[in-house]
């Protein structure tokens, strides 16, 4: 991140003949969670907005929702949604924001992105989700544009969306978006077995989440501010109606502040 802070920071501050990048965020939301990301993004960037808007709106609940994309994955068709009317030409940064949807981001963001092309440009994926998506949907949006510049991403899971406006300034930060000193954080060490209290805290944060059920093999963890990160390495668990494959490894992290119960930020399959 840091020759793109570099760059950011250095049109903020040589003179009257460097100007700051622009920057559109640029997003769909359906449950309003991604929405409320975006509208972060754009208030702490001064940003241009826009929301990608399906010509027939989804169904008002997870289970409608859930049914309609997967049959449109099944039979290869993209929802419609309206023309985007920002002229992508005179922006220099697109913040992408979608909710994440079987691994990937949601249909209606694959729509739209049928119709404009981000190749050249300086992409800035964000996500919400109910485990995890943001690695796999980036790796989509690469194959997409492989003339973009797929920046570091920001996701955060649908159950924690009340921490997103803290994530985000330190995200925002760390990038060099904006101005501002942030703690850079350790790297995460060797793993390795896990503990029987380290065990705990990892069941403690995925034991109320019906879509995991694993146990921990391995972890590594670092200090964060306010608590501990832990990067554990779990190994899926037969269970009727989870759709995962028994014995499969993935990675879940975890984060353990301080005066709070554990929580799992992410999963990465």
């Amino acid at each position: 991140m840091l020759p793109l802070a570099a760059v950011l920071l250095a049109a903020v501050s040589c003179g009257n003949n460097a100007k700051a990048p622009k920057v559109l965020v640029l997003y769909y939301s359906h449950s309003s969670n991604t929405k409320a990301v975006a509208q972060e993004f754009a208030t702490r960037l001064g940003a241009d907005i826009e929301e990608i808007v399906p010509v027939e709106p989804y169904g008002s609940t997870y289970q409608e929702v859930i049914e309609c994309s997967r049959e449109e994955r099944e039979l290869g068709v993209l929802p419609k949604v309206n023309p985007i009317s920002s002229e992508l030409s005179s922006y220099d940064i697109i913040f992408l924001g979608y909710p994440v949807w079987f691994g990937t981001y949601a249909l209606p963001m694959a729509s739209a992105l049928e119709d404009i092309d981000l190749n050249g440009k300086k992409i800035v994926p964000f996500c919400t989700f109910g485990s995890g998506g943001l690695v796999s949907s980036i790796k989509d949006l690469a194959a997409k544009f492989p003339d973009a510049e797929i920046l570091p991403g920001y996701g955060v899971r649908a159950a924690r969306i009340e921490a997103a406006p803290q994530e985000i300034d330190r995200f925002l930060k760390a990038g060099g978006f904006v101005e501002g000193e942030c703690e850079p954080l350790e790297e995460f060490p060797a793993q390795h077995a896990v503990s029987e209290e380290e065990a705990a805290i990892f069941d403690a944060a995925v034991g109320d989440y019906p879509m995991i059920h694993a146990k921990a093999s391995e972890v590594s963890s670092r200090p964060i501010p306010g608590g501990t990160e832990y990067k554990f390495t779990a190994e899926a668990l037969p269970r009727e109606g989870v759709p995962q494959q028994p014995g499969a490894e993935f990675t879940v992290y975890v984060n353990a502040l301080e005066g709070q119960a554990p929580e799992f930020t992410q999963v990465v399959r």
